[in-house]
């Protein structure tokens, strides 16, 4: 397994197999366990049946469990952008995080040692397989039915200011455009989302989009804000 400078050590997953598909795009999660060998254990457990490619500690440390050219078991059930086979076409990153459960001490911010490790691991992986700012996304991007993860107080726009995923839109072409909440859905579709049910898409959207208020449905903002991410993408300017 190649590792690089930017690994720390390896600690192989048996919970991989051949990718189908060519990698596209990284996926970030968080481990929602404590203390991080749980998550190492349940990592590299084949009765577990899940992996990363890679794991970091909140202390900063980047562990490899699965080569970038195998398929990690770490999306399940996810879609996006017309992607069904997620695992196949990325790569996942987990950060050690108590997550939302209440057991773990519940719901706060990432240490900062574990987001100065994330990013040059992040840069090298975007720039390795020319991964698009707009398939740099959260789990609960690709799977809004089941997962929350990385959360609300994950630092997106510190990541979009490295070039590493798109900011949230600052200028606007257009207010809302978008007459009903059936039309709002189908511009979510067409961005990437699982719409499958509109209330759990809608709230991935804010989570990652709108992180201060997350109400479940579509308003001005939310609708100026997806508008101007897809005219954005149209028109050749970002990927």
């Amino acid at each position: 397994m190649e590792t690089g400078e930017l690994v720390h050590r390896v600690v192989p997953s048996p919970n991989c197999n051949d990718r189908q598909l060519p990698v596209s795009m990284a996926v970030i999660h968080y481990t929602e366990m404590k203390p991080v060998k749980s998550a190492l254990d349940r990592l590299t457990d084949p009765e577990a049946g899940v992996s990363a490619h890679y794991l970091i500690t909140e202390e900063g440390e980047v562990i490899q469990l699965v080569s970038e050219e195998k398929r990690a078991w770490h999306a399940g059930a996810s879609y996006w952008r017309g992607v069904k086979d997620v695992n196949s076409a990325s790569i996942g990153i987990e950060l050690d995080h108590p997550g939302h459960d209440p057991a773990n001490g519940g719901y706060r911010g990432f240490e900062e040692a574990q987001f100065e490790a994330l990013i040059p691991l992040l840069a090298r992986i975007v720039k390795d397989y020319d991964i698009a700012r707009s398939n740099v996304v959260g789990h609960s991007d690709v799977a809004p039915l089941r997962k929350i993860d990385p959360g609300e107080l994950f630092p997106w726009e510190r990541l979009s200011e490295y070039g590493l995923c798109l900011p949230t839109p600052a200028k606007f072409d257009h207010a809302d455009p978008f007459d009903n909440d059936g039309a709002f859905l189908l511009a979510l579709e067409r961005f990437g989302y699982d719409i499958t049910e509109g209330i759990k898409a809608i709230e991935a959207f804010e989570r990652r989009w709108r992180p201060e208020r997350i109400e479940g449905r579509p308003d001005a903002q939310l609708g100026a804000i997806l508008w101007q991410l897809l005219l954005e993408r149209d028109q050749g300017r970002v990927r």
